[in-house]
C-alpha cells in the first residue's frame, strides 16, 4: 500500500511535466506535417546554365513584386507575364515560403504557438488547480498557457459549479477562481468555529456592525452585532460542538460582495439544514454578515407544508 501511495504523490508531482512533454510532441508532428506539405523546387527545367546564373545574378526588384502576386493567388497573371514560363513563378513560390519561415523564426512563432489553442486548452483541464499553477511556472509558453482564461473557466466549472456560464468575470476566470476558492475557505472556517465552540472565533468572524444578522434553525432573528454574538454564546452553551456535513455549496463572488448556499446535516439521516452565509470585503478580509439555517424540509413534508399553506 505505501509502495501504491508513494507512486500516486510521484505520479501527480509529475503530472505538469507530462502535460508539457504531450504538448511538445504534438507540436513536433505540426511541424513535421507542415515541413513535408511544402512545395519542392522542380528539376523538370534541367540542369541550370551559366546563362541562367547570370540572369538571377543580374535579377531586378520587378522580380520580388511577381513572387507577391503570385503568393496573393494571381499566379495566372505572372505565368502571362513571363510569356507563360510556369518554372519562375515556381521557384518564386519556394523562395517565399523559405522567407515566410525565416520570419517566422525571427518573429519567435515557436511549435507551441501553432497548435489548435482548443487542443491545449482540452489538455489543460486534466490538471487541478495546483499542477496549473505548478505548469505556469516552467516556462514562458507553458505560463500564457496555463493562464489562458478558458482553461480556468473550465477548472472553475469542474471544481466548483456548472452554473454561472454566462457569467464574465471583471479580471478574467483566473481571478474569479482564486475569489471562489478563497470564498470557499472562509466558509469552511465557519463551520469550524461551531465545531470548536468557539466564541472568540466567532467574534473576529463576523462584521462588527448595526445590519448583521442571524437566523438560527430554531427560526429566532437577531440583528446587530452585539445581539447576534450573544446569540451564539447561548448555542454553544446550550450544546456540544456539532460537526456539519456540507453539500452542494455554491457560491457567487462580487468586488466587495459574496454569498454562499448549501445544504449541512448533522448525520445524514437526521438534522438537515438549508443554509446561506453572506459576506462582505473590508480591511483586507471577508466578514461574515448575514447568516440563515432552516430545516430542510423533505418530499412528505414539503407536500404537507404546501397543502397546509
Amino acid at each position: 500500500m505505501e509502495i501504491a501511495y508513494s507512486l500516486s504523490i510521484a505520479f501527480k508531482s509529475l503530472q505538469p511535466f507530462i502535460i508539457a512533454t504531450i504538448i511538445t510532441f504534438l507540436s513536433l508532428l505540426v511541424a513535421v506535417r507542415s515541413f513535408f506539405k511544402r512545395p519542392r523546387k522542380s528539376n523538370a527545367s534541367g540542369p541550370s546554365t551559366s546563362s541562367g546564373k547570370d540572369e538571377s545574378k543580374g535579377a531586378t526588384p520587378s522580380s520580388s513584386c511577381n513572387c507577391s502576386l503570385s503568393l496573393n493567388g494571381n499566379s495566372d497573371s505572372a505565368a502571362f507575364v513571363h510569356g507563360g514560363a510556369g518554372a519562375p513563378v515556381e521557384g518564386s513560390m519556394v523562395t517565399a515560403d523559405v522567407s515566410n519561415v525565416v520570419a517566422e523564426r525571427q518573429n519567435g512563432a515557436s511549435m507551441m504557438e501553432q497548435l489548435v489553442p482548443e487542443i491545449t486548452t482540452h489538455a489543460l483541464s486534466y490538471l487541478d488547480y495546483p499542477s496549473l499553477c505548478q505548469l505556469s511556472m516552467t516556462n514562458s509558453l507553458m505560463r500564457k498557457a496555463a493562464n489562458d482564461d478558458n482553461v480556468w473557466k473550465a477548472l472553475y466549472h469542474k471544481d466548483f459549479t456548472l452554473e454561472q456560464d454566462t457569467v464574465t468575470p471583471v479580471n478574467g476566470w483566473k481571478a474569479y477562481y482564486a475569489a471562489t476558492r478563497a470564498i470557499m475557505n472562509v466558509n469552511t472556517e465557519f463551520f469550524n468555529i461551531i465545531r470548536d465552540r468557539s466564541l472568540p472565533g466567532m467574534i473576529r468572524f463576523w462584521l462588527n456592525a448595526d445590519y448583521v444578522k442571524c437566523v438560527h434553525a430554531s427560526g429566532e432573528l437577531f440583528s446587530g452585532y452585539n445581539a447576534v454574538i450573544f446569540s451564539w454564546h447561548l448555542a454553544f452553551n446550550l450544546q456540544q460542538g456539532v460537526d456539519f456535513h456540507v453539500t452542494d455549496v455554491r457560491a457567487r463572488v462580487l468586488t466587495d460582495m459574496a454569498w454562499v448556499t448549501m445544504k449541512t446535516y448533522v448525520d445524514m439521516d437526521n438534522s438537515a439544514f438549508n443554509m446561506t452565509n453572506v459576506f462582505e470585503f473590508h480591511h483586507g478580509r471577508w466578514y461574515l454578515v448575514h447568516h440563515h439555517s432552516s430545516v430542510l424540509l423533505t418530499d412528505g413534508d414539503m407536500e404537507e407544508h404546501i397543502v397546509n399553506g
